[in-house]
Parts: structure tokens; sequence; C-alpha cells
């Protein structure tokens, strides 16, 4: 289902008031209108491939941030996951040049997932098997191959 479109007029005759805007803040709600109608332009007029692909990358994010809380989010974490999966997989052939990088995303974020579940069900500390501190900078394992 998508959103219905609501007529000119119809509704609310703009966002509720600006707890930060003085009382004198009337000509904000014109800005404010043709700024959200720009936008809806702008929105109208790009790629749909872009913009869902956009969505996907939030997905991403939301997955992420939820593997990165510690302790880790690990129901929400698989939550996004699989919403980005079933876009990805649903979608498959229509995501343009979005689509490879989305898939190695949401296979690397599956493998952090069961990386830190695993951990966890074994007690270990979840940074130390992801090789991630939330609290620093990460690790610079890298740049000592030489041994």
């Amino acid at each position: 289902m998508g959103r219905p479109d609501v007529p000119s007029g119809a509704g609310p005759t703009g966002p509720p008031p600006d707890p930060f805007d003085g009382p004198d803040g009337d000509g904000d709600d014109d800005v404010l209108a043709a700024q959200v109608e720009a936008m809806r332009a702008e929105l109208a007029n790009a790629p749909v491939e872009v913009v869902v692909a956009n969505h996907c990358y939030a997905l991403f994010e939301l997955a992420a941030l939820h593997l990165s809380q510690q302790p880790p989010h690990l129901p929400e974490s698989r939550l996004a996951i699989d919403a980005l999966g079933c876009l990805v997989d649903g979608l498959e052939g229509r995501l343009g040049e979005s689509e490879s990088v989305l898939k190695e995303g949401r296979a690397s974020l599956q493998l952090a997932w069961v990386q830190i579940d695993g951990a966890e069900r074994a007690g270990a500390q979840v940074d130390a098997v992801v090789g991630v501190d939330a609290t620093s900078a990460p690790p610079d394992d890298d740049a000592d191959d030489g041994g």
C-alpha cells in the first residue's frame, strides 16, 4: 500500500508549530510549504530505483547501528537485515547499479550478526570476535601484517 494522495488544501494546514520559533513565525509556513513542494518535485523526478536503493541503504545503516550497540540489539538488527534482504531479493534485477553493493552489504551484515550471536552464546566479548571497539577507533591490525 502506498501513501494516499491528499489533495492540496485538505487536512492540516501545515506542520505543528516549532517550539523554538517565536510568535511572529507566520511567514515560515509559506517557506516550509515551498521547501516541501520542491522536495516532492525532486523526488518525483528522481529515478525510482535510486530512491528505493537509498531506503535499502537506510536499512543497512539501521542494522549496523543495532549491531554496534553494547550489548548488541540482535532482534532489532535481524529485523532490519531481513527487511533489507526482502527488498534486495524481491527486487532482484531492478535496483540498478546499487544492487551488487546492497547484496554484498547484506551478506556482510549477516556474517557480522552470526559472529556476534555466536560470541554472545559462547560468553565471549563481542568486540574481540568482530574486531570492533565501539568506544574507540578501529584497531590497526592490518598495519601489522609483518608479524
